[in-house]
């Protein structure tokens, strides 16, 4: 099997091609694996290093928008599974540009080269800000969608975008929603390695609001567990939704990474919340638990250990993403 990634050297889809390289999906014997990514400020060939001397990994460094460097990759292509996306809400209430050209048009790009090159079968990853906020309960892949932030709602045009190119055209389309991810290698932007780089180097964390707003969590490596069910058995025009089964408000988990981290309250700094900020995410993975057997694997306090030791063992890679070590220029509750 021909697998094409993209995004490939980020947080969430260097973990899949580490797993998939290292025999982790049995279901995805791959015989070859393209990386395509752009490199922008989240993407990091570091994160592929563990597998990056293999002759069936090949890295292209270019953009899903490029309508001829992505034809000629999908021609010898038998599934795509797509993380490539701007997905920093901060980021796309400053300036939503970018969130609109990489995770809709160049979607759109994926999808046309997919149908034009033999319709391999074509996994979008997407999340599950795409449902708005629930105060109670948990969605189904039946919600309707309802984004509130320019990069939910982008998202959410991409996942209508590609069950609609499954429906007129039958191209083989299965799209996974997943709740907050955490795990090593993700970029100190988002709201855990935010807090603990700056926890590590005795910075202060900004805690947006009341620090009411919940969150479900789920391990990477169990995130791409769950995507490669989907690749591999999953339903052609099927949304599964892949929850982490741990809902904690940004002060429970606060108070969880400053004990791991050896600090205090003292340490924290309230901060304006964020312009609509969804109060609740949680999601309902009753269908992809019957349908592919999934569960999470790695319970949430052990992930949650490792993944601050890893951030307190690797300060070589993420220290160059900082901004002079000062962090509190991105605030964090996503």
């Amino acid at each position: 099997m021909r697998v094409l990634v993209t995004g490939g050297a980020g947080f969430i889809g260097s973990a899949f091609v580490r797993n998939l390289l290292g025999g982790a999906y049995p279901q995805l014997p791959a015989s070859r694996v393209t990386v395509l990514d752009l490199l922008t400020y989240a993407g990091n060939l570091a994160n592929l290093a563990p597998v990056a001397h293999r002759a069936d990994l090949r890295f292209v460094r270019g953009d899903i928008g490029d309508p001829g460097l992505v034809a000629a990759l999908m021609r010898d292509t038998d599934l795509v599974v797509h993380f490539a996306a701007e997905s920093h809400v901060d980021r796309s209430i400053a300036d939503s540009r970018a969130f609109v050209r990489t995770n809709v048009q160049g979607t759109q790009v994926l999808l046309d080269a997919a149908l034009a090159a033999g319709r391999p079968t074509f996994v979008h990853v997407s999340t599950d800000e795409v449902y708005g906020s629930i105060d109670s309960g948990s969605w189904t892949e039946r919600q309707p969608l309802a984004p509130n932030s320019p990069y939910a709602a982008s998202k959410a045009a991409s996942d209508l975008l590609a069950l609609a190119y499954h429906r007129t055209h039958g191209l083989d389309v299965r799209v996974t929603r997943c709740s907050n991810n955490y795990g090593p290698h993700q970029h100190p932007e988002k709201v855990l390695p935010r807090f603990v780089t700056n926890l590590l180097n005795g910075l202060p964390v900004p805690l947006y609001g009341d620090g009411g707003n919940v969150r479900e969590w789920l391990h990477v490596d169990d995130h791409c567990r769950a995507v490669a069910l989907v690749a591999g058995a999953g339903r052609p025009g099927g949304v599964y939704n892949v929850g982490g089964g741990t809902e904690l408000s940004n002060r429970q988990l606060t108070d969880r990474l400053l004990a791991l981290c050896g600090a205090d309250w003292s340490a924290v700094r309230p901060v304006a919340d964020r312009k609509g900020h969804d109060r609740r995410y949680s999601l309902d993975s009753t269908l992809i638990a019957g349908e592919l057997g999934f569960a999470p694997r790695v319970p949430f306090d052990a992930g949650l250990a490792a993944t601050v030791s890893w951030y307190r063992e690797n300060r070589d890679w993420w220290e160059p993403s900082r901004s002079g070590g000062r962090g509190l220029h991105l605030v964090a509750g996503a």
